[in-house]
Order: C-alpha cells, then sequence, then structure tokens
C-alpha cells in the first residue's frame, strides 16, 4: 500500500487538485505516470522476466539500473513541467524527487536504505507544505514510523536504514521546497 511507487502515483494526483484543481490533477497524472507507473511496469515485468528478484529489489546489485531508468523519467518530467509552464509546485516536486535519489540513490550502492521511507516521508514534507502542517506532520510520522516498523519486522531492513530513509527523503524534499518556493 506504502510502496514508493504507488505513493509516487497518488501524490502529484493529490497535490496538483490541491494546489490547482483539474489543471493540477493533468500535471500530477503526467508526473504520476512517468516517475510511478512506467517505473513500476517495468519493475513488475523485471520481476516476472527474472531481472529483479522481486518487487522491493531486496538485491542492491539489481537496483541501480532501475534507479537510473527512474532518475531519467524524473529528469524528462522536470524539464516538460518547466518547458510547458506547469505551476511552480509540480516543478518543485519533481525537483524533490531528484534531490531525494540524488541522496539515496549513490547510498543504496553500498547499505541498503530504505526508499519506501525516504519517499513516505518526503510525501509528508510535501503534503504538510500545502495542508495544516501540526496535523500532516503528526498523522505522517506515524504512518512513516508503521512502514519503517513493517520494514524491520518483515526483515528487509534494519531500523537504521529505514530511519535513514526517512531522513533522507524528508530533508531532502523540504531543502528542495524551501530553495523552491
Amino acid at each position: 500500500m506504502f510502496a514508493p511507487a504507488h505513493i509516487v502515483i497518488g501524490l502529484p494526483l493529490v497535490v496538483g487538485a490541491i494546489t490547482s484543481g483539474w489543471a493540477g490533477v493533468a500535471w500530477g497524472a503526467l508526473t504520476a505516470a512517468l516517475c510511478g507507473g512506467i517505473p513500476l511496469g517495468v519493475l513488475l515485468l523485471g520481476v516476472r522476466s527474472g531481472r529483479f528478484g522481486d518487487r522491493h529489489v531486496k538485491d542492491r546489485a539489481q537496483r541501480p539500473k532501475l534507479i537510473a531508468l527512474i532518475v531519467v523519467l524524473v529528469g524528462t518530467v522536470l524539464a516538460l513541467t518547466v518547458m510547458l509552464g506547469a505551476p511552480r509546485l509540480m516543478v518543485a516536486g519533481a525537483t524533490a524527487m531528484l534531490s531525494t535519489l540524488a541522496v539515496t540513490g549513490p547510498v543504496t550502492l553500498w547499505w541498503k536504505i530504505s526508499f519506501h521511507t525516504a519517499v513516505a516521508a518526503g510525501g509528508v514534507v510535501m503534503l504538510a507544505w500545502i495542508l495544516p502542517p501540526v496535523p500532516v506532520y503528526t498523522a505522517g510520522a506515524v504512518l512513516v514510523a508503521a512502514l519503517a516498523w513493517s520494514r524491520v519486522v518483515i526483515r528487509d531492513h534494519t531500523l537504521g536504514q529505514t530511519v535513514a530513509g526517512a531522513m533522507a527523503g524528508g530533508a531532502a524534499t523540504w531543502l528542495t521546497l524551501a530553495i523552491f518556493l
């Protein structure tokens, strides 16, 4: 439910709807399709064909190609949103995705940082930027903590990997938005 692709598909639609109505939903759909839908499709096909061992890409050696594809797709969205005049917040959202990847991508080459908590924490920060922050951060902290706990319980990550992911995603998104907006 809170897999990175699901958040990346849903969040731009919500942000677009809240901030720019139907036009924002259209910008969100572009972002969702390229940054979430296509990578999810590639991931599922990769699992089916044996290129990826599982949908969580537990084997870190399999992650770089998928991350590179996501970087290219997010970069494409960023270029399109800038060239086509998207609302500044939508451009900032794509930039925040790249910022988070810039932090977590290199780390995952030597340590299995949690992309789940990174994307979830970044999503919380994004929502807190456009909605009342206290309730968003309160509910978001509970959700990110539950997600981190679940990743530890199923033994996909250590507590440190989930905390580092949450800190990286939240900080990268906050810093991007603070600079951008």
